[in-house]
């Protein structure tokens, strides 16, 4: 008897086009599936750090956790420029400041949920997730009135439970793939110099509402982008909502149907 080995690249291969298969029958029969989400590692789910797009496209994020000291100056950068991003708010940063969350809102940007304590999510029970995740889209929903579909962990902290309890409550995880690292509050040139060289088509790129030197480097790195021909979005404007899958890298592909 003859014994055939399969290693996991070839198994995923396999399986993405079985996957495909399924898809164009289902098309076909005119029973799209909404939604489909892959991943590589059978043992491991990997959240979106980066998107694979057909154009020079990025997303541009900040999270705000504690202090407001430097909001309104970069929403009032970005403003200069027309860019909308995404802003990542904790629940106990919607608290304090819900004047900034008001005006984020109202000047176009984003809003997503970054947790309601920022604690470490993996370390969290199915109940506890789903607490944490919800009374922070309570409380922004509550001052914006719109829903929140995108979350991203305190700490970028996570495991195969989180994503998963975030999936079923409709939410996509979000990382980076550049991080400017501007809470190590290295200087203006470290943080566009780390910009300019990570980013790429698809990417997703990290700042904090209240950095010392992102006021100061932030036009720098837009006008950087632009240039570049970039366009800047924010990130439910960047990834796929259905018929994707992320793969080993953290980057989102989309699902090609097979014609």
């Amino acid at each position: 008897m003859r014994i055939i080995y399969i290693n996991r690249r070839k198994m995923l291969q396999l399986f993405i086009v079985f996957v495909l298969v399924v898809m164009s029958i289902a098309y076909s029969k005119g029973l799209a599936p909404h939604f489909i989400s892959v991943f590589t590692n059978n043992e491991r789910e990997i959240p979106i750090y980066s998107v694979e797009v057909p154009d020079k496209k990025v997303a541009i994020s900040f999270d705000a956790t504690w202090g407001h000291q430097y909001t309104r100056q970069l929403l009032d950068i970005l403003d200069q420029r027309n860019i909308k991003t995404t802003f990542f708010l904790a629940g106990l940063w919607v608290d304090e400041y819900q004047d900034d969350v008001r005006l984020i809102h109202q000047r176009g940007h984003e809003i997503g949920n970054h947790s309601n304590t920022h604690p470490h999510m993996s370390t969290l029970s199915d109940s506890q997730i789903r607490e944490e995740l919800n009374i922070a889209t309570q409380k922004i929903k509550a001052i914006t009135g719109k829903d929140v579909i995108l979350f991203r962990p305190p700490f970028g902290d996570y495991n195969n439970r989180l994503i998963r309890v975030c999936r079923d409550e409709g939410y996509y995880v979000i990382q980076w793939d550049v991080d400017s690292l501007d809470w190590k509050e290295l200087g203006v040139q470290p943080m566009v110099d780390r910009v300019k060289k990570k980013v790429k088509e698809g990417s997703i790129i990290l700042f904090h509402n209240n950095a010392k030197y992102t006021p100061q480097a932030l036009p720098i790195i837009l006008d950087y982008l632009l240039d570049e021909g970039y366009e800047i979005v924010p990130v439910s404007q960047l990834i796929y909502k259905e018929n994707f899958y992320v793969d080993h890298e953290g980057r989102q592909r989309p699902l090609t149907l097979v014609e």
